[in-house]
């Protein structure tokens, strides 16, 4: 579990926007569409990483562009 209070602090530090935390999968969610990066919670802490971040949109076609 991760305190609300320190939801309300941290920003996704790649695209600088809040985020949310999903209990069930023990991830801390960057809230832009545009991002949406998945940052892992070990240990009660998040690990803020980029490169420990999990990208949603990794592997998806963007249709040619």
């Amino acid at each position: 579990m991760v305190d609300k209070e320190l939801l309300e602090i941290l920003a996704c530090p790649k695209c600088k926007q809040p985020v949310g935390y999903d209990e069930k999968a023990q991830r801390i969610i960057c809230t832009s569409a545009e991002c949406g990066l998945r940052y892992p919670v070990r240990d009660g802490i998040p690990i803020m990483l980029i490169d420990e971040a999990e990208d949603p949109h990794a592997g998806k076609s963007d249709g040619g562009r």
